[in-house]
Order: C-alpha cells, then structure tokens, then sequence
C-alpha cells in the first residue's frame, strides 16, 4: 500500500504519447472527487508519478493546477493535500447547486419528451439497483447521470455550462452521504419524473428544490448521524 494510500494497481497507467499534465490532472481530480484521496490526504508527487506511470514534472505541474482550483493545499515545507472542504463552503457550493437544479427541472417540465422521460426512469431504475445491491460508487456515478440528463432536457446551454462546473465538487460531497441518502433519494427521482412527465413547473421545481435540499442536509449532519 502506498502511503497515498492508493492499492497497486488501482489506477491504470497514462498512455503515452500525449498531453501528460492535462491527463495526469484529470487522473488525480477523479481519484480526489470519488474520495478514493481522501481529504486531507498528504499527496507524494514521487509516488503519484509512480503510481500513474510518468515523471514527477507533470504531477508538480497538475497538483499546482489543482491547488488554484482548491482541491489540494499546497503547503510551505510539508508538500500537497487533499483539500479538506469546510462546513461553509459546502453549504454555499449545495446552496448555488439548488437554484441550478431547480430551474433546471422547472424547464426540463416545459420541454422533456416521451423519450426524455423513459430516459429518466431508466436511469433511476439503475440507480435504485445499485442502492438495492450496496454499490456505493455507481450510486453516486447514476445519481450523477441523473441530474445531467434532467439539465440536458431543460435546453438552456448556459445553464448546463454553469452546472458542469459545480458538478465534480457536488459529486465529492455526495460521495459521503450517498449510503445516507439512498433509496429516499431515488424515491424523490421518480416524484420528479413524474412532476416532469405531467408538465407541472411547479411542482417540479419545488420537488427538485426539496431533494437538493436534503441532501445539503444530510451532508451537514453526516458526523451526527
């Protein structure tokens, strides 16, 4: 075991030739948002690269970009870590989350289709397998899907490219919690399928309001629980 705590063999190595920091980022934001590096966690760039299968250079060069973004803690004369989030930043990252999602079902109501709709309860009848067989990592990867195909019915491009980018750090919240949260979450999908199946905004945008909602809490009460 690695002291990143990463099993041998967990991460496949990055393919050569290629743009190697962009991919070595990608690489290490994954592992950080599915919490497979834990926040908090002290990052080796020998054993990253390593582990990945490329020099140090472009591990250096993605955990600076990581730092800018907040995801690691660049520390004088310690090295990285995983950024550990505060209680405040969460509840504004999940705050913002809730008026995205909201207008998003609102519209997606306005706009889904037969074919939208069946797309929908597919995903939630995957979603309520995974719960139903403890699969922890494709619960969160199909609540994930979820959501994007609910902002891809609603049609409006801006408001997807600003849900695309809170996307990965709701992703690293939900992770926790997706235990917590599960078959009530996915009970709460399929009243919002059926909100957008009828055309009603506004019931879909208050169940969708409310489901955004219980998961900002259920975040916050995760050490209580």
């Amino acid at each position: 075991m690695l002291s990143t705590g990463l099993p041998h063999g967990a991460v496949p190595r990055l393919e050569r030739p290629g743009p190697l920091r962009d991919r070595v980022y990608e690489a290490l934001l994954e592992l950080i948002t599915t919490r497979a590096l834990r926040p908090g966690q002290h990052l080796v760039e020998s054993e990253l690269a390593g582990h990945l299968g490329v020099s140090r250079q472009p591990v250096r060069e993605a955990l600076q970009r990581l730092n800018t973004e907040g995801w690691v803690d660049l520390r004088p004369a310690q090295g990285a870590f995983v950024h550990e989030p505060t209680e405040e930043e969460a509840d504004q990252l999940l705050t913002v989350r809730t008026l995205l999602e909201a207008e998003a079902a609102r519209l997606a109501a306005a706009h889904a289709g037969g074919a939208g709709v069946t797309a929908l309860e597919e995903l939630c009848a995957e979603g309520e397998r995974a719960v139903a067989a403890d699969d922890v990592d494709a619960a969160v990867t199909l609540n994930a899907r979820f959501h994007a195909k609910v902002m891809e019915l609603a049609g409006n491009a801006v408001l997807a490219e600003l849900a695309a980018q809170v996307d990965r750090r709701v992703r690293w919240y939900y992770t926790p919690i997706a235990r917590q949260r599960g078959r009530e979450s996915w009970t709460e999908h399929r009243a919002m399928i059926a909100a957008i199946r009828d055309r009603d905004e506004q019931r879909a945008t208050r169940l969708m309001r409310e489901h955004t909602e219980h998961t900002r809490r259920s975040y916050h009460a995760r050490g209580t629980s």
